[in-house]
């Protein structure tokens, strides 16, 4: 949807700022909608849980024909808190559904999905130009559609009223909001910040980085699909190693591999530049996947929802924050030092890591 707004904002007259606030509205209402939903499915259940957000999603993609194309804000906020619940549920039933060989699981459900975003933004191009910006909600709603049908032949949730226990076992409100500082979480969500910010700014500032040293938008490009590739291709290994040594150690690594490519990317030029990108991706990648495996293994069973998207509002808030804070370092200081500053607050969270050894003692605990 993003790549395809700047033709919507041409047809109605607004600007870049316009823009701008349609692609944060989105994540907005999934930075505060995913551990809600996970919340509530921890409540209600996942399954009805998902159908609901779905229906959700379907709901406001409709939306869009039968209202003013200006309130288009709104159309993304309504998607926005849909597709929050359909990722947190999806995540989580990874999680619930694969207790061993989970690091894979949840290497190929990333890379699936990173896939989509690849995908999406040709696909959108192509109906915005054949057939008009409606057809994309059209086309959203359908896939919505879709998945609500495939969401029904999934196991019903296990009953609350065979055992009266379940009831005080049920996550309260209170116990929601301490998730987002529990102990044992908490040095994985630190890690999942810090890991966003690298990504913000390898797939945000990387083109102004290569347009800076003189490469043509397709040199740019194929340098940046470079990176993408290599994050999404080693998210499945990544999660078989997990599995096969230890999650724990493959996000140490991903993460000092990720931040020795960021801080080594604005010396480099040529083959070696492509290489440290690539090794770039490959340790954001191999992080993001084997966190959600972390969080999942530490997370409480009876808060696993609320665990998932507390983990996942955290992606969103390093995805929002950090693009912000590099950016405003690289306006006053230079690109160079945006990167080696996203580079070594990487390093800096990796060394507190390992020194108060707090993913040793959730790993072992998991």
């Amino acid at each position: 949807m993003a790549t395809n707004l700047p033709p919507y904002a041409q047809a109605i007259g607004v600007g870049a700022f316009v823009i701008g606030l349609l692609i944060a509205v989105y994540d907005f209402a999934e930075l505060f909608a995913k551990p809600l939903a996970g919340f509530i499915a921890d409540r209600i259940g996942m399954k009805l849980t998902l159908l609901t957000g779905l229906g959700i999603f379907i709901a406001g993609s409709l939306l869009f024909l039968v209202i003013s194309p200006k309130l288009l804000l709104l159309v993304r906020f309504v998607q926005g808190v849909g597709a929050a619940a359909l990722s947190t549920v999806s995540i989580t039933l990874v999680a619930k559904y694969f207790e061993t060989g989970r690091g894979k699981a949840f290497g190929i459900y990333n890379a699936i999905k990173g896939a989509g975003y690849v995908i999406a933004p040709a696909l959108g191009g192509f109906l915005i130009h054949g057939y008009g910006f409606a057809l994309i909600f059209i086309v959203s709603a359908g896939v919505g559609a879709v998945a609500l049908i495939l969401t029904l032949f999934l196991p019903p949730d296990a009953s609350k009223g065979d055992d009266l226990k379940d009831d005080d076992d049920d996550i309260t409100l209170r116990q929601f909001f301490l998730i987002f500082k529990e102990p044992r979480l908490l040095p994985t969500y630190a890690v999942i910040v810090v890991n966003m910010f690298m990504v913000g700014i390898l797939f945000g500032f990387l083109p102004v980085y290569l347009h800076g040293i003189g490469y043509t938008p397709l040199q740019s490009g194929s340098a940046v699909s470079a990176a993408t590739l290599s994050y999404l291709l080693v998210q499945p290994l990544a999660g078989y190693l997990a599995d096969k040594i230890s999650i724990r150690l493959t996000v140490l690594i991903g993460l000092l591999l990720a931040a020795l490519a960021i801080i080594l990317t604005t010396f480099t030029t040529g083959p070696l530049l492509l290489a440290v990108i690539i090794a770039a991706g490959i340790g954001v990648g191999t992080v993001w996947t084997n966190c959600d495996a972390l969080v999942g293994a530490l997370a409480d069973k009876k808060q696993l929802g609320a665990s998932m998207g507390a983990a996942q509002s955290f992606k969103e808030f390093g995805d929002m924050v950090g693009p912000l804070l590099v950016g405003l370092i690289t306006q006053f200081y230079g690109v160079r030092i945006g990167f080696v500053s996203c580079g070594s607050i990487a390093v800096i969270c990796l060394l507190l890591v390992v020194v108060s050894g707090a993913l040793g003692k959730a790993n072992a605990d998991a």
